[in-house]
């Protein structure tokens, strides 16, 4: 039984290979995870110990301040574009933010010093222009059948996500007459 999905290419052994991002993730965490000790670390010989906890603790307190401003923002925004009946606008930013945050809540150095940047705007519209470009790129080149397909079929179809009302006609090539259905209920 096949479903239709491209199968992954093969190496000489036969097993699938691997993708680049499976391959270099882990050992990327590692060496962040290596980095953010050492830089703690530097920062504790150099300032002390309670300068560091207290490092720690603003970020995590800024971290959540961020994410909770975030998400009011984005339930503010849902609620009144269900409100007005259009479609939720994503141009405030909200996923950055609240990224942001995550990224201050999480104890170390680069999380700290990344999620400041990312609370910059010129730094959000950089983020964001690069993150559309490289989800427009993987969309146009997405095989048939893929996940990625879907989402393309999608935005090709139902760009501002209006849902059109209407009927199903089938075609039938014999002379079955149709079975009457049942209304929809809404």
């Amino acid at each position: 039984m096949t479903t239709g999905a491209p199968t992954p290419p093969q190496t000489q052994t036969g097993r699938p290979r691997r993708s680049a991002l499976r391959r270099w993730l882990p050992l990327g965490l590692a060496a962040w995870l290596v980095l953010e000790i050492w830089l703690l670390i530097l920062v504790a010989d150099a300032a002390g110990g309670l300068a560091v906890f207290l490092l720690l603790v603003a970020g995590f307190v800024a971290g959540a301040v961020v994410v909770k401003r975030a998400g009011r923002r984005a339930f503010r925004n849902l609620d009144e574009a269900l409100r007005r009946g259009t479609a939720p606008s994503s141009g405030g930013g909200n996923g950055l933010l609240m990224l942001a945050g995550l990224l201050l809540m999480i104890p170390g150095v680069l999380s700290d010093v990344a999620g400041l940047l990312l609370l910059l705007p010129p730094v959000q519209t950089l983020v964001r222009r690069r993150t559309d470009h490289l989800v427009n790129r993987k969309l146009r080149v997405a095989a048939p059948g893929s996940l990625g397909d879907a989402f393309q079929q999608a935005r090709i179809h139902r760009p501002d996500g209006k849902v059109v009302q209407g009927e199903v006609i089938r075609e039938h090539h014999d002379d079955t007459p149709d079975e009457p259905r049942p209304p929809l209920n809404r």
